[in-house]
């Protein structure tokens, strides 16, 4: 049925159902879905079949295009909606004309939809890439040698390992022919915890260390334990026997007692590459260079070096100091330190093109560990490293003698009165540079723990826990208390929740005094006391909580770390230093 046979028509005014379509900006007929759209008005129900146009009905609107039936003398036009236009008269209808958009609106959706593609293809773009350059890096599995992952909110060690292995046009000059991969150039770089300063140490190629057992991941995916070697040169713990970077990795632990975190390894052409997408680095030579081994010409004072010339400046070893591997250590700190500057400066961060070539470069040139091996991971570290000053990134070396064993002198050894300070300042994130350091208040809160009066030690309540350190350490130290310092109201509780990196006192206010003086006894420093809540033991008395962590040495040895870094034969990478 039409909307007259429903008995609707007195009540529907055409003109009131021609509504603006804000899609199209036309005017459209709205009528009831099942209403015919007849051209030719119908009668009302009960008129004369052959009734004439003026019996009682409306003028219905016919639809566009079409020419509606003309209304009689006695008919009245349709009443026009207020602000709804004029119809036009009788006859052909003319097109509507479309509402035009403002300029404005028009740039608005028109930029809208091009951002809207360009942040697609941007994206799409970018990921693309960033697959590109996953595909750039290689990777080796160390093992336990390393970590498994990355963390933004811890110190972490990096071992930076240069080959001697001569891959790559116009590298034959450089390096022992034939050489499997030596660790000819090895650098850990210590990162602190807060971010405030780095060091690397610099790790002879000629120190002679025992390189200890290691497992190596074989390609099929199997294991092989390549043995360990005596009283030979650091350099071999890579490439000698099948050695692999995790190898190094755990020769460093042997040798510093310094975990290693991660690696990162590249040969001669990461240098060429590198130093050629910065645009060149900048380096100082005190006297001129002639040097026909290298090849390396470079006149007196300031100069830029890339490529070639750049790998040439620092395998260079005739040129400088006495020649030796010692004093060209020290033209490869130089040369860090400058790349460095360069790598982060606004001249490279601000250019695209340098980014796009550096990130090529760094990729391509790079082989890491598993745990860094992703391209987001690797941005992850970069980040890191960037947040920390130049002027507190210090360069030093492992202290070292000449190797007493040796007539001729061509290798050294680790300078034990010396080198123990510089692992310990290390190991406890302790910087070599002036840092600003934490507030004088909370400093002097934390020195203060260990300021006040000390309890007898046969007063002392302590329960003892392992958290981390050796098997049997708790009993170990149980015994000691008791035996030795006088501690007889101790006791070890086996293993605590969760392992501890340090060792760790917690007491209540009322049991400072215990506290400090059982610090006396362990060699532990204030940073060790936690003041909080202690615990009951069996009898229900309070009792000082004591938490062996991986610090721990062996009872009655001291916990206590360096505050401060000792002196050292150091550089900084915010300046720069003529090599001579």
């Amino acid at each position: 049925m039409d909307a007259q046979g429903r008995g609707r028509a007195d009540n529907i005014d055409p003109a009131d159902q021609w509504v603006l379509n804000p899609n199209t900006g036309e005017y459209e007929l709205r009528l009831t879905p099942s209403a015919p759209q007849s051209g030719v008005p119908r009668p009302r129900r009960g008129s004369p079949a052959n009734a004439g146009p003026g019996a009682g009905t409306r003028a219905r609107r016919a639809p566009e295009r079409e020419s509606p039936a003309t209304p009689g003398p006695d008919v009245p036009g349709p009443r026009r909606r207020r602000g709804v236009p004029a119809e036009p008269p009788p006859g052909r209808r003319k097109g509507r004309t479309k509402p035009k958009k403002s300029k404005a609106k028009k740039i608005l959706l028109w930029t809208g939809g091009s951002m809207a593609f360009v942040l697609v293809a941007v994206s799409a773009a970018g990921y693309l890439y960033l697959k590109h350059l996953e595909g750039n890096v290689s990777t080796t599995d160390v093992g336990s040698a390393g970590k498994k992952g990355f963390s933004k909110d811890e110190a972490f060690n990096i071992l930076i390992i240069g080959t001697d292995k001569r891959t790559g046009k116009g590298n034959e000059g450089y390096g022992d022919k034939g050489s499997v991969g030596h660790a000819d150039t090895n650098i850990l770089l210590h990162v602190s915890k807060d971010r405030t300063n780095a060091t690397a140490l610099s790790i002879p190629r000629d120190l002679i260390v025992d390189v200890p057992d290691c497992p190596t991941k074989q390609p099929d995916g199997s294991e092989k334990v390549v043995p360990g070697t005596q009283n030979v040169r650091f350099n071999t713990s890579l490439g000698q026997d099948g050695r692999d970077p995790g190898c190094t990795m755990r020769t460093v632990k042997a040798v510093t007692g310094i975990s290693v975190d991660h690696f990162m390894m590249a040969d001669f052409n990461a240098v060429k590459t590198l130093t050629s997408a910065v645009g060149g680095v900048d380096v100082c030579v005190a006297h001129a260079v002639n040097d026909k081994e290298s090849h390396l010409k470079l006149p007196a004072g300031k100069s830029k070096v890339e490529g070639e010339q750049a790998l040439a400046f620092v395998r260079t070893r005739h040129s400088f100091g006495n020649q030796g591997d010692l004093d060209r250590i020290k033209v490869q700190q130089q040369f860090l330190g400058s790349l460095m500057r360069k790598m982060s400066s606004s001249d490279t961060l601000t250019n695209p093109a340098k980014l796009i070539s550096l990130a090529e470069a760094a990729t391509k040139a790079l082989t890491v560990d598993t745990g860094i091996g992703n391209v987001s991971t690797l941005k992850d570290v970069a980040l890191e490293l960037k947040k920390v000053p130049t002027k507190n990134i210090a360069f030093t070396t492992v202290p070292v003698l000449d190797n007493p064993a040796e007539k001729v002198k061509a290798t050294v050894v680790v300078n034990q009165s010396q080198a123990p300070a510089v692992f310990d300042a290390i190991k406890s994130d302790v910087s070599f540079t002036a840092v600003k350091q934490k507030e004088k208040k909370e400093k002097a809160e934390v020195a203060g723990r260990l300021k006040g009066a000390r309890s007898a030690a046969a007063d002392i309540r302590v329960d003892i826990y392992n958290g981390g350190a050796p098997g049997g350490s708790a009993q170990e130290t149980l015994n000691w208390l008791q035996n030795t310092e006088g501690v007889p109201k101790s006791s070890q509780l086996g293993n605590a929740a969760a392992p501890l990196s340090k060792t760790t006192v917690e007491y209540s206010p009322d049991q400072a005094d215990q506290a400090r003086k059982l610090a006396d006894l362990m060699g532990l420093s204030a940073s060790a006391l936690k003041p909080g809540k202690s615990e009951k033991n069996s009898q229900g008395l309070p009792a000082i909580v004591l938490t062996l962590g991986k610090d721990f040495k062996g009872a009655g040895v001291s916990l206590t770390t360096p505050t401060k870094a000792p002196e050292v034969d150091k550089s900084t990478a915010d300046k720069t230093v003529c090599a001579s």
